[in-house]
């Protein structure tokens, strides 16, 4: 018994190693909730990306002596005791005419991240080794941007960079349990998309088997972490990022742990939740999970597609979460299989078979002809299609005939001027309607190349190609979304402003340009 409790112990102690890291709310207790209340900087995440001067205790000690005197200024408070961080605006300035492939190339230094010297002050959890940043106010790594921006990296043959990154994400897990939504104090309640598995394919395809085996110790930590407390959970039930199936079979969903509101995101959260029936802590479950899972936010994520209020992130399957899990499954037994071992080899196939069948029967909707997520509380697949559904044509979970309904349903309902929209309604939120986004154009065009639907995903491509190009030539720049309905307008929605750079956009874009041999065209 006494060695049972051991290994759990042991099994947990990376996931909760991260409480030795503490977030800004947890530093500096009510200074903090005024800043964010306050207008000092109009995106809340500029104060917790922000390096305190001084140690923590002295500031809230000054916080607490002069915060009730005559004359007292919060701004010039924070200014003195923090130093805010550096302007997302740099030095680099863009030629049009060099040309995109230029452009992209040149990109990779400026957005590029030095080895971080680590302090216990700064938010930032410090990574050994470069990385790539998304760019704008997104100004550390995030976990699945990262997995599309490693597609450019390849085609500009830095692979050293790329396994830089992966070793960097398999030194999150061994820190962590798991692939923080980004390396910061205040991310490390959740993950984001499991791409690791992706990122271990990816490089294996330059590197060869050995990656298999030298990433599988992390394959395997992180796919605990997804699975936590799984095994004895009862049909019908959840906990962390489990989901019992009522016939048995284990899906995932995305969670957070914390039940308060985003650092990152305060006062949107606050008064998002006076929108709110639902419990606040049971709110703010939704929310971080809706972050969690990269759509945030989504009428996808809502039981009224105009209300955030309504949001129910945790009550569903998400089927592109679970192809995902479908393939960290089939990729650990790949792993397996190199080193020999049958027996375990056979087991995650089996695991991932299982799956398989969970996929096709719980999120498959025959009435819309299209892949879904599905509500495990009331046993309902939902009624809102969005570009999630041909992640199953990307790990080829789909039949034939179901990939042959996914592609008429992308022609009839998804395909615009500009590529491919993320759902069909217009509900303000920057992952609906009339925006379109790098990685699932990538996933949709590439699982639509699986089933031999080559002129179809060439043609969307043609189309995501040709606005990113046209948008470039009229800004220089390279943007985190496009408004690909009306393509004369920029994208909108979402809790900050357009952002540029842009690590995904950019991986993409050069990953397409090569599969279908596109270039820009002079004058155009």
């Amino acid at each position: 018994m006494l060695k049972k409790i051991i290994l759990i112990a042991l099994a947990f102690a990376g996931t909760y190693a991260h409480a030795q890291q503490k977030t800004p709310r947890q530093l500096f207790p009510g200074l903090f909730e005024a800043v964010q209340s306050s207008d000092i900087f109009p995106d809340n995440k500029t104060f917790v990306d922000c390096t305190p001067k001084y140690e923590p205790s002295q500031i809230m000690k000054s916080f607490n002596e002069q915060k009730g005197k005559t004359g007292f200024n919060l701004k010039e408070f924070v200014l003195f005791n923090f130093t805010p961080p550096a302007s997302p605006t740099h030095a680099f300035q863009t030629n049009i005419e060099e040309g995109i492939r230029k452009h992209i190339d040149t990109l990779w230094q400026v957005l590029q991240r030095k080895p971080d010297a680590g302090s216990k002050l700064s938010s930032l959890a410090a990574l050994p080794n470069p990385y790539i940043v998304p760019g704008g106010r997104f100004r550390e790594i995030y976990y699945w941007d990262s997995y599309f921006t490693m597609l450019g990296l390849q085609q500009s043959h830095q692979e050293k960079v790329i396994e830089n990154m992966v070793d960097n994400f398999a030194y999150l897990i061994d820190t962590y349990g798991f692939i923080p939504n980004g390396n910061r104090a205040y991310y490390l309640t959740r993950s984001q998309p499991p791409f690791f598995a992706m990122m271990v394919n990816l490089l294996a395809k330059s590197e060869g088997n050995t990656i298999y085996t030298k990433y599988q110790p992390q394959l395997i930590k992180e796919y605990n972490y997804w699975m936590l407390g799984g095994a004895t959970l009862a049909k019908g039930k959840a906990t962390h990022r489990a989901v019992r199936m009522p016939d048995g079979t284990l899906l995932n969903r995305y969670w957070d742990e914390s039940d308060q509101p985003r650092e990152e995101s305060y006062i949107k959260d606050v008064d998002a939740a006076k929108t709110t029936k639902t419990p606040l802590p049971e709110f703010y479950h939704h929310i971080r999970a809706g972050a969690a899972s990269g759509w945030d936010f989504s009428s996808r994520w809502f039981t009224d597609p105009a209300k955030i209020g309504t949001i129910q992130t945790t009550d569903l399957v998400p089927v592109d979460l679970n192809c995902l899990m479908y393939n960290m499954e089939l990729t650990i037994a790949r792993s397996y299989q190199v080193k020999g071992n049958t027996a375990q080899y056979k087991i995650y196939t089996a695991k991932a078979a299982a799956r398989k069948k969970a996929i096709l029967k719980y999120c498959w909707n025959e009435k819309t002809a299209w892949f879904v997520d599905y509500n495990w509380t009331n046993n309902q697949k939902s009624a809102i299609p969005t570009l999630a559904g041909t992640f199953p044509l990307e790990f080829k979970i789909a039949t034939a005939v179901q990939a042959k309904k996914v592609a008429d349903g992308i022609k009839a309902n998804f395909l615009k001027p500009g590529g491919l929209v993320t759902t069909l309604n217009f509900s303000g939120q920057q992952w609906d309607a009339p925006n379109g986004w790098a990685p699932l154009q990538y996933i949709a065009i590439d699982g639509l190349e699986n089933y031999n639907y080559h002129a179809l995903a060439k043609d969307i491509a043609t189309r995501w190609m040709t606005l990113n190009i046209r948008v470039f030539k009229q800004t220089g720049k390279l943007l985190e979304k496009y408004n690909v309905v009306d393509t004369s307008l920029t994208a909108g929605g979402g809790e900050y402003p357009l952002q540029d750079g842009f690590g995904w956009t950019n991986g993409v874009l050069l990953k397409l340009m090569n599969s279908y041999n596109f270039e820009e065209k002079k004058g155009e």
